[in-house]
Order: structure tokens, then C-alpha cells, then sequence
């Protein structure tokens, strides 16, 4: 179910198959020239102006939360949380991704309306959740494969990320946001084992990890 991604670092994948070439959160990606790229919100290690714009050639098509996409220019569809858009032949759901834990409660607040997706990529749906807690909306996501946050610090930590793999009830969890910035490798056990009956799959990031 993992064909075809491809895991640079934090949150970054690149996503290539049946001519499709989608790039979520781009961070030092590197890959053919885009038709899609998705940016979740406007943090420094998710949206980086100059890798979109060296990803994205004359057809590229952009979707960001409505705060980023008013500095892009070319074909941008801004969205919210709710929204249900079609780009490239992709189908889009797009989430809510926000902070309730008190301590950080300022790094991704919820009327930022920064995003996660649920994308379909061709008989499979697939959750990149971005940056954010285990908040209520998100119990009601569906996908085959859930990309979750599980660093802490600014997002979920390993367990509270368990607990939102288990709600999903997706056919594989994936962790990401982990070991970079913040986090270590050592959190994918720990979310592994929250995470149980949920089957967990790691993926090995293209950039080496900055933390042990």
C-alpha cells in the first residue's frame, strides 16, 4: 500500500504512480516536476516558497490552506477544513489539523485552519494528517493508510498518535514527524505499540535522522 511514496524527512513524501506526481509538505524533496503539490500549513518545515518553486513546473497545480495559498501564485485552489475539491484527477478531502494540548496550544491553533488530506490515489485512500492533536473531528477520518504525527512538542506524542491510529482504524499507521526536529526513532515503537490492533509499518526517510 506504500508504493510508490517515498518519505524525504518530517513530513515531506512524494507520491509517483500512473503519471501522477504529487509532493505533500516538500522539505529538501528532490523528484520529477510536480502536478500536484499540497501544503498543510505555514510552518517553516511544511511550506518552503523556494522547494515549491523548484518542484513546479508550468502545469503544477498548488492546494494550501487559504493563509498561504494568498502568497502563491499559478494555479492555487485554497481550502478548509471540510472542503471536498478534485485536482489532477485526485479527490481531496480536507480535515481540520489543530492544537488542544495546553502547552501548545499557540503552535497550531484551530482558527488557523491549517489542514490535513484524505486523498484517493487510485483504489486506495490515504490520511497525511499534518500537524495536530487527536482532536474529536478527527475520529470520523477513514483511509487505508494513515500518515500520523508522532514527535510531540508541537504535535501528538507516540501514544496520543496511537490512540488516533486506533480511532482511524486504518489497514496501516505510519509515523512521521519524528526524529528531525523533534522526536526520535525510538517514538515509532512507542506508537507501534499504542497503537495495537492497528498494524504499523515504518518507512525509512530518504534524509538521515538529525536525532537519536
Amino acid at each position: 500500500m506504500l508504493e510508490g511514496f517515498t518519505w524525504f524527512r518530517q513530513s515531506a513524501y512524494r507520491y509517483q504512480d500512473d503519471g501522477l506526481v504529487l509532493y505533500i509538505d516538500p522539505w529538501e524533496a528532490e523528484g520529477p516536476e510536480a502536478d500536484v503539490i499540497l501544503i498543510t500549513h505555514a510552518h517553516a518545515d511544511h511550506y518552503q516558497p523556494d522547494e515549491i518553486e523548484r518542484l513546479r513546473g508550468d502545469g503544477t497545480q498548488l492546494v494550501a490552506p487559504h493563509d498561504i495559498a494568498r502568497e502563491l501564485s499559478g494555479e492555487v485552489t485554497p481550502v478548509a477544513p471540510g472542503d471536498s475539491v478534485e485536482v489532477a484527477g485526485v479527490r481531496i478531502q480536507v480535515v481540520p489539523a489543530y492544537n488542544t494540548a495546553e502547552e501548545r496550544l499557540e503552535a497550531h491553533p484551530k482558527a488557523n485552519n491549517w489542514v490535513g488530506y484524505v486523498l484517493t490515489l487510485g483504489d486506495r485512500t490515504y490520511y497525511h494528517a499534518g500537524d495536530t492533536d487527536h482532536v474529536p473531528e478527527l475520529d470520523s477520518v477513514r483511509a487505508n493508510v494513515s500518515f500520523l504525527p508522532i514527535g510531540g512538542t508541537y504535535t501528538m506524542e507516540a501514544e496520543e498518535a496511537g490512540g488516533l491510529a486506533r480511532a482511524i482504524g486504518p489497514d496501516l499507521a505510519v509515523p512521521m514527524h519524528y526524529g528531525f526536529v523533534v522526536g526520535s526513532p525510538a517514538d515509532a515503537d512507542r506508537f507501534a505499540e499504542a497503537a495495537k490492533p492497528v498494524t504499523v509499518r515504518t518507512m525509512d526517510p530518504v534524509r538521515p535522522f538529525e536525532r537519536s
